[in-house]
């Protein structure tokens, strides 16, 4: 096994920028505060299902699991910035053979993450939009929720996150240059 080669001391400049790295670890930190809030939501909105599940129809039902379905893709996203955006801009966790090291976490990188982060908007949207499908049969009803011009413009929005998505997975897969294949560079 070869030895680690020995690094050399960084330049007062360089290590300054180098150094500035760390500016981030606030943000990483609010953003697990921001997840307290979700966990704090969740557990709100999950008591007030089981309370009062007799008082509630199916679809009402319905509308808060969603709910909950949402603010755990969101959740999840926080993960994701937050311990893959740590590792890869910030510092090594250094969790290799962890028991609990996520599977995707071996392999991310700023392309992989932005795919990732691309694909959980999507999927985020997609339970808004589910939950607009199922409250557009109030449409015209004085305690409609959402107008058809609402609608459409969440339907055109939601279809913008996909073709973007996509487009960040092709640009990705463009840039990408397969093993064993060297470059023209």
């Amino acid at each position: 096994m070869a030895q680690p080669e020995e690094f050399k001391p960084l330049r007062p400049l360089a290590k300054l920028i180098f150094g500035s790295r760390w500016l981030q670890l606030p943000l990483y930190l609010g953003l697990i505060v921001a997840q307290c809030v979700y966990v704090y939501k969740f557990l709100k909105e999950l008591t007030h299902l089981v309370l009062d599940a007799t008082n509630f129809n199916e679809q009402q039902i319905m509308l808060i699991v969603l709910g909950l379905i949402d603010v755990v893709m969101i959740a999840n996203l926080l993960v994701m910035v937050i311990v893959g955006g740590f590792e890869t801009f910030v510092s090594r966790l250094n969790l290799r053979g962890h028991p609990d090291q996520p599977e995707w976490l071996s392999h991310v990188n700023a392309s992989v993450l932005k795919i990732k982060l691309a694909m959980a908007i999507v999927g985020i949207s997609s339970i808004h939009l589910l939950r607009t499908f199922i409250e557009a049969g109030n449409l015209g009803s004085p305690n409609a929720a959402f107008t058809e011009a609402g609608i459409m413009w969440q339907t055109i929005i939601h279809t913008i996150f996909i073709l973007s998505a996509i487009g960040i997975a092709l640009v990705d897969r463009l840039s990408t240059v397969p093993t064993g294949v060297k470059s023209g560079h």
